[in-house]
């Protein structure tokens, strides 16, 4: 699309709005998070508890988890092209992060969530 002449290239330059400014705010972020397990074994439950624990002191409010079990719902495990459990998959805010195995290195989570720690 041409720009007509004198015209600003963008509406945020005309009106004075900062770069930072339209940045989304990063602390009101929502997420939202799926976690393939398998069963309730000790690893999937450890899992569970890891991830729920990191969301409710990191993301309190502004996150949406969805627990699968991959024993009750096999289908699930083929349209999200998931081989090992437990994986978390954050969906949004893009980009799409997969974590798989162990869910006990906070840090990890953390970084790959890009949530300061």
């Amino acid at each position: 699309m041409p720009v007509k002449d004198n015209q600003p290239f963008s509406t945020a330059a005309s009106t004075g709005e900062s770069f930072n400014e339209r940045l989304p705010d990063l602390k009101q972020q929502r997420y939202i998070l799926r976690l393939y397990i398998a069963g309730l074994s000790p690893r999937s439950t450890l899992a569970v508890e890891r991830v729920r624990g990191i969301c409710d002191r990191h993301l309190a409010g502004r996150y949406e988890l969805t627990v699968v079990d991959l024993y009750l719902c096999p289908e699930e495990a083929k349209k999200a092209q998931i081989v090992v459990a437990p994986t978390l998959i954050k969906q949004v805010p893009v980009p799409v992060r997969l974590f798989v195995g162990d869910m006990t290195d906070e840090r990890r989570i953390l970084l790959g969530l890009n949530i300061a720690c």
